[in-house]
């Protein structure tokens, strides 16, 4: 079965000339299939070919395995089941700006960060293109709620699914679709130097987050095994050439841990690492993971690792938590599941 979402304008309009219809049934396709609709629903199209089009493409790549609102600030947490029984998370974040959404780009994760509960269960495979898409398309269908922003910081490592996650943001882009501009879509990465800087050669406008998480190599290979691949002079280097070769300003996501990372000293650390460059570091209250031993920073440390690096004349906000009634985390409602199923 033809996987329609995932295919561009361009690639539709010859599929259509394949079956003996106008290029044009292409572009109708394209549109119907970013607005949510099945092919059922495509009434501008005629029943014959709508016939033809359901016995040998498929139009729903993901059902809605379980839902859960959060009650104190209206988050959504999505996890979807593939036609192949693999699940992934995507949450719906209400902001005044807009509403954002964070989505999985695979069915788990071989980057085994020791504080994420996405690599529980290990990596099973990547998701296509469709499927991706499919998360930001069945999220505004199903919540009736306009996506304005999209975070790949779901499940997975998205440069690790390199040329599928990039013919994903060529798809939720196009103006013809979804419309969604590059500029409001974050791409992270535990660091994966290589394709940082493959991704620097296709100028995407979109915003890179770096997974840094710790201020030197000693700490970051104790908690990220990507670390003993990629070790830290070597990724802040990388991150300097991208932001030399696109001038977009990386951002770098940083949990606070409480007794791992969040002291004062390591602050001064990461301040006089990234003092001089365009970044904007994100400190991120770490959320609890059953599974895992770690916990969160108290807030006092948080402030104070703060005010150290704005000392260095650093951009820094701390992420407000949204969810936590909700399991809003990565990958904890997909372990939970899986664990319940076994």
């Amino acid at each position: 079965m033809i996987e329609l979402k995932g295919l561009s304008v361009e690639e539709l309009e010859q599929f259509a000339i394949s079956i003996g219809e106008k290029a044009f049934r292409g572009r109708q396709i394209f549109s119907f299939l970013a607005a949510g609709k099945s092919i059922e629903e495509m009434t501008s199209l005629s029943l014959p070919l709508r016939t033809k089009l359901r016995e040998i493409a498929d139009d729903t790549v993901a059902e809605i395995e379980r839902k859960q609102v959060s009650a104190s600030d209206g988050t959504i947490k999505y996890l979807y089941r593939f036609a192949d029984g693999e699940l992934v998370e995507s949450v719906l974040l209400r902001y005044k700006h807009g509403n954002s959404i964070c989505i999985s780009t695979q069915a788990g994760c071989r980057m085994g960060c020791s504080f994420c509960a996405s690599t529980i269960n290990g990596f099973r495979r990547n998701l296509t293109a469709a499927e991706i898409l499919e998360q930001v398309i069945r999220t505004q269908y199903d919540s009736g709620q306009r996506i304005s922003n999209i975070v790949l910081m779901g499940i997975g490592e998205p440069l690790d699914n390199f040329d599928n996650v990039i013919k994903f943001l060529h798809l939720v882009n196009d103006e013809r679709g979804m419309n969604i501009g590059m500029r409001h879509i974050s791409l992270s990465t535990c660091g994966l130097v290589d394709r940082i800087y493959d991704l620097a050669e296709l100028g995407l406008q979109v915003t890179l987050s770096v997974s840094l998480h710790a201020t030197n190599q000693k700490t970051r290979e104790a908690i990220m095994p990507i670390a003993k691949k990629y070790d830290f002079e070597t990724l802040l280097k990388a991150c300097a050439d991208y932001e030399l070769a696109t001038k977009r300003r990386i951002s770098f996501e940083y949990s606070m841990i409480d007794g791992v990372n969040d002291s004062s000293e390591a602050a001064h650390e990461l301040g006089s690492a990234l003092k001089g460059t365009l970044a904007h570091v994100n400190l991120i209250p770490l959320n609890h993971v059953d599974e895992k031993s770690y916990r969160k920073s108290k807030r006092q440390n948080i402030e104070n690792f703060k005010s150290i690096l704005e000392k260095y004349k650093l951009s820094v906000t701390v992420r407000r938590s949204l969810g936590n009634d909700i399991e809003a985390s990565c990958g904890q409602l997909r372990a939970k599941s899986m664990k319940e199923k076994k």
